[in-house]
């Protein structure tokens, strides 16, 4: 049969190897970062909480004074203007030296407060700019005239220290040389001694001359370097910039704090949003229903201002998305083969999927095909109490022709005429409380009932109940081809989606797309909530009074049809609809 083999067309298309995402990489991270921005709340809190961060490190924090001075640092040398060798001085090991507690002592003690040495220097910090020889001193306080005083004051204390240091070191070296000195003019005094003994000329007196001569040298010698030490200039270097109170604290300042706990703060709500977008098991944008049904997004519903829509057949700009989901579905090849559809929800209330069938009925009307509209919830059928609210009274049209209250089964009512306004009217077969919904929803009469959709110009729109509350949607499904979703992105989960796709694909039907909406999905259940008030009218009452039919007698519940000419008011009979369908050619 041809519904046996679009089943299997559309399992062998499903089964096929997946196409290439119509996302590019820019649009899915588009689409993420879309998605983060739902999270307002998290991104909120995250700038507030940078911003408090910010401010308390602005206020809390004292304010902090720098003063720096500079030193170059030199050898002690004989000719201060003579060109010093590069890297002569170990300036690492002249950095350690400048923060040593030796200086610090030295610093406080010109402070005048040599006991507050230790305290002193945990605001000092000495560092050496790359490629030269200068220390730079600068030290931290709460008062910018004590930054400036205590920076001078290690500079000083540095350079004090280094010269001591190459003062000591030259006093022992004189001091060694003056010691090698003292026995040797002791020689020479005792060799001059003998000479005066002597006589001139002797061979005694010329080896005591060569003696003298050889003291005279070494003492000479020793004379020439203690003159060399004691005339080095043994200065460590000199202060090149003299500290001065800063006129303004040093750190970012509290500007600058609350920018940057703004930006932090940014970045944390962000992350925030991201884990909550992670670990966040709803669907939250038309890429992610596409990508979870393997199928097209053929509308989204826009809001109307309320949780529901005010009616079922809407108007303006919610209408025109109507009409545009029903053209995109009328020139779709699949559906164009069968012309069958049905809609569902993925779990939760049917509202909205009601809402969407009888829309979509008057849509296809409006084009001019023969549109029916089957309510197959059997469970808790409400369309045909809407239409009673209404109208206000039960028309008598709707009841069943044996008048049982609706013991002779399901579908074995009438074909009820529908005026959808301008769009036209069609045909509803409205829902009835059966014993076994299985049965009857796999009868011959309602397989009958939707192969109508095999006439030439006809199309059938089928309601269900959710496809995750009850299975009567996939006991349909390989009756009615075409599969459309209706759900709100915010309130369906991935994995349900996933799962709506393989029921129905397992059942040999074909996912023509979804519609969105942000209405809410209800409770958790398969039926209907409170419906919104409608204001469909049946045809007959739109007619003018002398081609109504008559009202039914208020004591017989029996249908009452008119011989009269009508627009569009037709009677199954229940023998017909007992017929097996006809195979479509």
């Amino acid at each position: 049969m041809r519904a046996d083999a679009t089943g299997r067309e559309a399992a062998q298309r499903d089964s096929a190897p997946p196409q290439p995402s119509p996302y590019d990489e820019p649009d899915l991270l588009r689409d993420q970062f879309r998605q983060l921005l739902r999270y307002r709340l998290l991104i909120v809190c995250g700038i507030l909480l940078g911003l408090a961060g910010g401010g308390y490190l602005g206020l809390a924090a004292d304010d902090t004074y720098i003063a720096t001075s500079e030193v170059t640092v030199r050898q002690p040398t004989a000719d201060p203007f003579e060109d010093e060798p590069v890297d002569q001085v170990a300036i690492g090991s002249e950095r350690r030296t400048a923060a040593s507690d030796t200086v610090a002592q030295r610093a406080a003690e010109l402070l005048g407060d040599p006991d507050e040495a230790p305290a002193l220097k945990g605001g000092l910090s000495v560092t050496n700019p790359p490629n030269t020889e200068v220390l730079r001193f600068a030290y931290s306080a709460s008062d910018p005239d004590a930054a400036a005083e205590r920076a001078n004051a290690f500079a000083e204390a540095y350079l004090a220290n280094r010269q001591a240091d190459a003062d000591e070191t030259i006093g022992h070296s004189v001091d060694s040389l003056e010691s090698q000195r003292e026995p040797l003019l002791d020689r020479r005094d005792d060799i001059q001694a003998e000479l005066d003994a002597l006589f001139e000329g002797s061979g005694a007196y010329e080896s005591a001359l060569a003696d003298l001569s050889t003291v005279t040298g070494q003492i000479s010698e020793i004379n020439a370097s203690i003159s060399s030490l004691q005339s080095l200039d043994t200065t460590g270097g000199r202060i090149i910039t003299e500290a001065t109170p800063p006129g303004s604290p040093a750190g970012p300042g509290l500007p600058l704090l609350l920018g940057l706990g703004y930006v932090v703060g940014i970045g944390l709500g962000l992350l925030a949003a991201w884990v909550r977008l992670v670990f966040d098991p709803t669907v939250r944008s038309p890429g992610d229903v596409t990508r979870a049904l393997r199928a097209p997004v053929l509308g989204v519903l826009p809001r109307t201002g309320r949780d529901h829509p005010e009616q079922l057949l809407a108007e303006g700009r919610l209408a025109e998305e109507y009409r545009s989901v029903a053209f995109r579905l009328a020139y779709d090849e699949a559906f164009a083969q069968r012309r069958r559809l049905l809609v569902v929800a993925p779990r939760g209330s049917i509202e909205t999927p009601l809402a969407a069938a009888v829309n979509l009925t008057a849509a296809f009307a409006e084009m001019g095909m023969d549109a029916l509209l089957v309510e197959a919830d059997l469970r808790t059928p409400t369309l045909i109490e809407q239409l009673r609210h209404a109208d206000g009274v039960r028309p008598g049209w709707a009841a069943t022709p044996d008048g049982d209250g609706g013991r002779g089964g399901w579908p074995a009512g009438l074909r009820v005429p529908i005026d959808a306004g301008e769009s036209g009217i069609f045909d509803l077969v409205p829902g009835l409380k059966v014993r076994n919904v299985p049965r009857a929803l796999t009868s011959p009469a309602a397989t009958h009932l939707i192969s109508h959709a095999d006439t030439k110009g006809a199309v059938v729109v089928v309601l269900a109940p959710a496809v995750l509350s009850y299975a009567d949607a996939i006991a349909l499904t390989d009756r009615v081809d075409g599969v459309l979703v209706v759900c709100d992105p915010s309130q369906v989960r991935r994995e349900d989606l996933a799962r709506v796709r393989e029921l129905v694909v397992g059942a040999g039907g074909l996912l023509l797309g979804a519609v969105l909406h942000s209405w809410g999905a209800g409770a958790d259940g398969g039926g209907r909530g409170a419906g919104p008030t409608t204001q469909v009218t049946p045809a007959a009452d739109r007619l003018p009074a002398t081609r109504r039919p008559a009202p039914a007698p208020a004591t017989r519940h029996e249908p009452l049809v008119d011989n009269s000419e009508t627009m569009g008011l037709r009677i199954l009979d229940t023998a017909e609809l007992d017929e097996p369908p006809r195979t479509a050619r």
